[in-house]
Formats: C-alpha cells, structure tokens, sequence
C-alpha cells in the first residue's frame, strides 16, 4: 500500500503543511489533486495513490482541492460515511461530487490573480475545461504542470510497479492483434485521423491481447500506445515487463519504447493531423502537446472501449466458464461461513471481516485459472455495511454473530474472465428491526430488473428507475450505479456502458456483460446489496435481456420470503435449481446442503 492510511489525523495535518509550503514555493494559490494516475484509472499502483498520501482517504473516486487555508475534498455518495471517518472534518471540507461539484467551489473560492495548479498528466482535458470554464470570469488562471508537488514532499514513495507481461492466447482473446488493429485502421479513416493515442491500461492490452500485472487489480500493463494512419503502433511500456514469450505474439510494425517517451513522442506530431482522444479518459497533457504541434484534436469517446465492451464468442465462453469456479467457491464459501459464525461466536472467537474475506480467497484460489481479487472485498458486518465501500482493516475487523446481518461484496479474475457478485447472510438469532422488509425491497429491486425485457436503443438511465421502484415505495434508496460493465479479464468497471441515474448515452447491446445491484443502507444498523454479473443477450423476437452469468445461491432461510410475489419466489426457486444442476456435481457434502436449504 502507498501508505498506512488508517493514520492518525497529525500525520495527514504534518502532509497538507508540508504540501502547502511546496505551493507557496510554486506560487501557487490552490492545487487539485485527483484520484487519478497518468492512465485515467480506478486501480492504481501505490506510487500513484496521491490522494490518499495526502489526505487519507482511501476510496477509489474523489478529488481535493488544496489552498492555503482550506482543503475541499470530493467524493461522491458510496464514500460520503468513510471520508467523513477518514479525513475529520476540523482538517476538510466534504463536498458530494455531483452536488456540490469542485470546479463551482473552485470558482467561489479563488480570487484575481490567483494561480490554481493541477499535473497536466493526471487531469483528463473534460475535467481540464470544466474547471476552465469556471475560472474564466473569476480573473484566476489554471496552470498545468509537468512536475507534481505531491511527489516533492512524498519522501518514500513507492516504486514504479514491474509487473511482467504475459499474452492472451487467441483461443480466450476471439479475435487477433493484427485484425483488432484492421479494425481501428478502419475507424481512423472512416474519422480522417492520422493518429489515435490511447493511454488506457486495460484498452491497450485488450487491443495487443496480453494481459500484465501492475496493479493489484487490473491484469493489464501500465503503458501508453499510439497508431498512425499506416498501421505503425507505437507502445512505450517498460522494456522490463517484456519477456521472450512475447516475441512472436505482438503484431508486427510495433515499436517499444520507455514510457517517458510517450510524450515527446506526441510531441512530434505533423502539424495538421488530425488526432483522436477520449476526452474522459486520457491527460490533458496529451491535448496540449497536440495542440502545441497544430495538430488537430478530435475528441470523442474512446473506439477501443466501445468496441471492447462488446464481447467476442470467445471472451463470452470464457465469462461464461469462469462464473462455475467462481460459483463454486463462493457456495464452498457459504456453507463454510454458516457453520463458523454461530460456532465460533459461542466460543468467544468470533470470525472476523478480514478472515471471511480471505477464506473466500482460498476457496477460489483452489481453482485452475484464478489469478487474484477483482477489487477490493467489502466484508461488512452489522452497521459496516451501511458504507457502501467499507473495506475492513487489515487485521481483524468487526465479528460476524448471529443477530448481526453481513455483506460480501467480492469478485475475482481468472484468466479466462472476471467476476462480481454480493450477498448478505445471517446466522441466527434477532434481525434488526426492519431488515426483512429491506431484503425484500432489494431483492424485488434486483428481481424487477434482472427478469427485464427492453427494446434495442435502451440505454442505462431509460431503466434505472424501474430497479429503485420496490425500494421507493418503501421510502427508500440508494446513492450509487445500479450496474456496470465488467470486462474479460480486465477491470471489473468497465466502460462505458452503465444501469444508473446519471444520463450516459450508450446503448445496451447483445454481448455486454454487466451487474446488476441495487442497495439500501440504514446508516448505524444494516446495509444490504444483492448483485448478479449478467450477460446481454437477444431473444427470438428482436427484445434484449439480462442473463445471469453468477452461480451464488441467495441465502434464504431466515428471510420472509411470503413478502416476495408469486413470480419473484419462482425466480429463486429456478435460479438455485440451475446452479444445483450446474455445479451442484462439484460441491462437497456441506455446500449440497447448505444450497438445499437455501432453496425457496
């Protein structure tokens, strides 16, 4: 990790001083730090994690904003709880993202003649207009710069990460390098580009089919790529991750160089040429180098994530096959946990947040295939569920009892494909009051839209209201997505197709796969998600559908299921007999018992 960030509040005081002093040293008036890396991503290397370094929050969106006397931090309604425990307000201000965003703060703040400094690397040129746009009346100027003081005061910042490289066999991959390429080829001229520049992780190893290690979460190498109009691929990426494997994988007319010359490498565009960049998720730092050649920018949403949220046969089968380890395991998982809870408990040795999270590692690490953590479990028990986000500490965490609902809210990458999943489970004894109607709302709010039938042209936004129905009409809701995309072996929140609230203009088409997971939280009791990674797929009449790729049982039996209707308890009861028949063959004793007695 970049830091031990459950630290005590002098020490996040001690950071913002000293950063405080490097702008004053800069002439700088405010400073944004973003929770963001070169590569515009949610999983970041411990190098890169500044935001957390220099306030000690930890989630995984967010932004602050730092002056001489204030520090106005950012983030949107899955962390509202754990900012407020991480960063104390005597040292913050807390802001909701969307409410209240930072470039309107940012405006309101400033004053003529302040200069309000950002990493052209870390700011994504949409983000770098909004705050442009504010500050334009204000008489304050944005200043973009090549050298972050973040990393001028971070003393023992970690390394760069060496993760190696490794290739994606065609067979998993559906489609090769050299014909993925043909296909950009064929959008850059059909848009009259000389040149795509693509600083996405996960893009570029889908683009090149390898896979790499770099960070935690994310099976994909740190490194930037450009193509031109003759097909010429430029990838900087570490020479250092490159093994002899990769020889005869990569496509022909590529280059390797460092990463640092990515840059001076735009830098030497013709003038004229017309270059594509998403405007969302790459550096303004690559916009201005463009711009400074004349280059002609054309921003738009990146080709390669569109066209690689639409899964090959072959990534599907791979999807698709995974979901049965995963399903396994987690149903190991369960069995295990019912027993353990009530037992352990009695003996004063109770489980704890840390150790459910790792044994369901273990049960999944026993499979073929399974390379690591998909992001970070959220083991929640009792009232830490009610955090969205929570992630549990490092050593114990809170006991799991019985009386005290749990969620688990853990995915996985296998090399064949990635996985998300969340149940809740109790173990006996007094539910909080309230908690049964709760689970029903959620479970008819995940119900109501996993068994939807929608047109062609449905995007996100047309169908979100029709999951939070069931929980509004009991006063409720939720304040995060209520799906995302999940890629294949890659990250996990895939863009860009999303089931949520917030407008986003692309439409769901056959072969996405996404989740599905609406939530209600009473903050200081319970929280509860229920989530299902689903596939896309066309039905005879021309309709699209949801189907359930996850193979986890619901755990039922101390739940009112007579508050379901007739058509949600049949669901359940079809549901957990397709993974009865499924990998019902594959489990021990235990877990065929356990299933049984979960099965409505």
């Amino acid at each position: 990790m970049a830091d031990d960030l459950s630290r005590p509040p002098a020490r996040t005081a001690a950071t913002l001083a000293a950063l405080r002093a490097e702008l004053a040293a800069r002439r700088l008036d405010a400073f944004l730090v973003p929770r963001y890396d070169a590569h515009q991503g949610e999983y970041l290397a411990p190098c890169d994690e500044r935001l957390a370094h220099v306030t000690g929050f930890t989630g995984t969106a967010g932004l602050a904003i730092v002056t001489a006397d204030t520090v106005a931090l950012f983030t949107d309604g899955r962390y509202r709880v754990q900012a407020q425990a991480e960063c104390p307000p005597r040292l913050f201000q807390h802001y909701h993202i969307e409410a209240a965003p930072p470039e309107a703060w940012l405006a309101a703040a400033v004053r003529p003649g302040w200069r309000v400094g950002f990493d052209a690397m870390l700011l994504p040129p949409a983000w770098h207009d909004r705050f442009a746009a504010a500050l334009a009346p204000t008489g304050a100027a944005l200043v973009p710069l090549d050298q972050n003081p973040v990393d001028a005061i971070w003393h023992d910042r970690p390394a760069a990460p060496q993760g190696k490289v490794w290739p994606m066999p065609l067979q998993y991959a559906g489609l090769s390098a050299a014909d993925k390429r043909t296909a950009l080829l064929a959008h850059m001229a059909a848009r009259g580009a000389g040149l795509y520049v693509e600083t996405q992780p996960d893009n570029i190893a889908w683009l090149l089919n390898v896979r790499g290690a770099d960070t935690r979460f994310l099976p994909a190498p740190q490194s930037f790529l450009t193509v031109d109009r003759t097909g010429h691929i430029s990838w900087f990426v570490d020479p250092a991750k490159i093994g002899a494997d990769l020889a005869d994988h990569l496509p022909q007319n590529l280059a390797l160089a460092p990463p640092a010359d990515f840059l001076p490498h735009v830098g030497t565009t013709p003038p004229g040429t017309r270059a594509l960049i998403d405007p969302d998720r790459s550096p303004a730092a690559v916009r201005l180098a463009l711009q400074a050649q004349g280059a002609e920018v054309l921003a738009e949403p990146g080709w390669i994530t569109s066209v690689k949220s639409v899964k090959h046969a072959a990534e599907l089968a791979g999807m698709r096959a995974c979901q049965m380890s995963d399903g396994i395991a987690w149903t190991e998982f369960s069995a295990w946990l019912a027993e353990a809870v009530p037992a352990r408990a009695a003996t004063g040795n109770p489980v704890r947040e840390d150790e459910a999270a790792e044994r369901l590692a273990a049960f999944r690490a026993a499979h073929e295939g399974y390379l690591g953590e998909s992001f970070a479990t959220i083991s929640a028990s009792g009232a830490n569920a009610a955090m969205c986000h929570y992630h549990a500490p490092a050593s114990g965490g809170a006991p799991l009892r019985p009386g005290t609902p749990y969620l688990l809210d853990a995915g996985a990458q296998y090399d064949i494909g990635t996985t998300d999943a969340t149940r809740t489970f109790t173990f006996g004894g007094p539910l909080p009051d309230g908690y049964r109607t709760a689970w029903a709302a959620v479970f008819r709010a995940f119900h109501a839209l996993v068994t939807l039938r929608f047109p062609r042209g449905t995007q996100g936004h047309h169908i979100d209201a029709i999951a939070r129905r069931p929980l509004w009409d009991i006063g409720a809701d939720y304040d995060h997505g209520t799906g995302h995309g999940v890629g294949h072996c890659l990250s996990v929140h895939e863009h860009p197709a999303r089931l949520g609230r917030k407008y986003n203009p692309v439409d769901l088409q056959p072969g996405m796969v996404m989740t599905v997971e609406p939530g209600l939280y009473r903050e200081g009791r319970f929280g509860i998600r229920l989530e299902n990674t689903v596939e896309i797929v066309e039905e005879p009449d021309g309709f699209l559908a949801f189907r359930s790729l996850t193979l986890v049982p619901f755990q039922t039996d101390l739940l009112d299921l007579a508050a379901l209707g007739t058509d949600e308890r049949a669901w359940l009861q079809a549901y957990h007999a397709d993974i009865a028949r499924r990998i019902g063959p594959a489990l021990s004793d235990r877990a065929k018992a356990w299933l049984a007695r979960c099965t409505p």
